[in-house]
C-alpha cells in the first residue's frame, strides 16, 4: 500500500496485489494525475468504481460499503457438486474434536488441501467460518473421511449463507476495540489452546483470527495472557496505520476480556509464583495499561463475541455472535 498527501491535507492511496490495483482517496485531481502517470509506464485498464476485487464483491449505498464473496462461494459449491445440497445452520458441530488419521485412513490428500486453501481464502471475509476452517486445516497432510465430513459441513453451511458479508458504515466515531478469548487446552491431541480475537474500528469489524497457540499453556490465565498480548500488538498496528492515513482514533483503545483473573493480574504490580510463567506478557500488558494506550474492561462470557473464534457453538449462541459481528445478507429477500 502506497499513499501520498497533498498540501491541502488530502490523501491518495494506491493498493497493489500482483497486477490488480485499487486507487482511492479524497483528492480527485491527484487520482486523475496518477492514472495518467501509470498509463505512461504500464498498460492499464480503468474499470471504474470498485465492484469486484480478488474474489470479493463490493456494494455501495448511502449507508456505506458492503463486502461479500457470494459469487466465489456459489462457484465453489458448483465445482464441488453441493450447489443443490441441503443447507445446515452452523459450520461446525459443538464440541467437535477431530483426531489425526492413521496411515491406512488417509484419502485424497490433494483434493483436501485444495478445498482447505479455498476455505482459508474465504475466511478472510467470513469470520463466521474462521474457527471451523482453522480446525480442519490442521489435518491437511493426513485427511481421513471424518476430516472431509467436517469440511463438507462448512460448505453446506455456506450454501445457506452465500451472500452474508460485512458492512462498513460511518457510525460517528473511530474507537478501536478488540474482543479477545482463548479456549484453554482445547485440543485433545496436544492440549494446546486456541486463540481468537476480533478487532473493531468505529464499530466496524476489520481484523479477526482463530489459531491454535504454538506452545502448551500451563493455565487458563497463561492462554489468555498470550492472546491479549498479541491483540494489543494488533490494535497498536491499527493505531499506527490510522496515523499514517492521517486519521485520529481516541485513546485508550479497549481490550474486552471475559477472564477477571487475567484483568486483576494485569493490574497488579506484585508478581508471585503463580504468575512467573506469564511474566513477560504481564509486563507488556501492564505497561500499555499504565501508558493509557489501552483499558481492559470486563465483559461477560455470554457477550464475548470472540467465543465464535475459539470453539464450536450451538445454533442460538452462534447466531447471536454472528449478529454481533454485524454480518448480514443484502441479497436476502426482505
Amino acid at each position: 500500500m502506497f499513499y501520498k498527501y497533498s498540501r491541502k491535507g488530502k490523501i491518495v492511496v494506491l493498493i497493489v496485489y500482483v497486477d490488480d490495483i485499487i486507487l482511492t482517496g479524497d483528492d480527485s485531481l491527484e487520482i486523475e494525475r496518477l492514472k495518467k502517470a501509470l498509463t505512461c509506464e504500464f498498460e492499464i485498464k480503468d474499470l471504474g468504481p470498485l465492484r469486484y476485487f480478488l474474489g470479493m464483491e463490493f456494494a455501495r449505498s448511502k449507508k456505506g460499503i458492503f463486502i461479500s464473496q457470494r459469487k466465489y462461494i456459489l462457484d465453489l459449491l458448483n465445482e464441488t457438486g453441493l450447489l443443490e445440497c441441503k443447507a445446515i445452520e452452523t459450520p461446525i458441530e459443538p464440541n467437535l474434536k477431530l483426531q489425526p488419521a492413521s496411515p491406512v485412513e488417509v484419502i485424497d490428500k490433494e483434493k483436501y488441501q485444495c478445498l482447505i486453501g479455498i476455505l482459508i481464502y474465504l475466511s478472510h471475509t467470513c469470520p463466521n467460518i474462521a474457527f471451523a476452517v482453522s480446525m480442519v486445516s490442521q489435518f491437511m497432510h493426513s485427511p481421513n473421511q471424518g476430516h472431509f465430513d467436517a469440511t463438507y459441513r462448512i460448505l453446506r453451511y455456506l450454501k445457506g449463507t452465500p451472500g452474508k458479508g460485512l458492512p462498513y458504515e460511518n457510525q460517528g466515531h473511530l474507537q478501536v476495540g478488540v474482543f479477545t478469548d482463548a479456549d484453554w487446552a482445547g485440543s485433545v491431541i496436544d492440549r494446546r489452546s486456541t486463540s481468537g480475537y476480533c478487532t473493531f474500528v468505529g464499530g466496524n469489524l476489520v481484523t479477526w483470527r482463530s489459531k491454535k497457540q504454538s506452545i502448551v499453556a500451563r493455565s487458563s490465565a497463561e492462554a489468555e495472557f498470550r492472546v491479549v498480548a498479541h491483540d494489543i500488538c494488533e490494535v497498536l498496528w491499527i493505531k499506527q496505520s490510522l496515523e499514517e492515513l492521517k486519521v485520529a482514533s481516541p485513546l485508550p483503545m479497549k481490550v474486552f476480556c471475559d477472564n477477571k483473573d487475567v484483568i486483576a493480574i494485569a493490574l497488579n504490580a506484585v508478581l508471585h509464583d503463580r504468575t512467573k510463567h506469564v511474566e513477560v506478557d504481564k509486563h507488556f500488558i501492564k505497561e500499555k495499561l499504565e501508558n493509557r494506550l489501552i483499558v481492559m474492561p470486563y465483559i461477560p462470557t455470554v457477550e464475548q463475541v470472540a467465543n465464535i473464534l475459539t470453539k464450536g457453538l450451538p445454533k442460538k449462541q452462534f447466531d447471536d455472535f454472528v449478529s454481533k459481528l454485524a454480518m448480514n445478507d443484502i441479497f436476502k429477500p426482505a
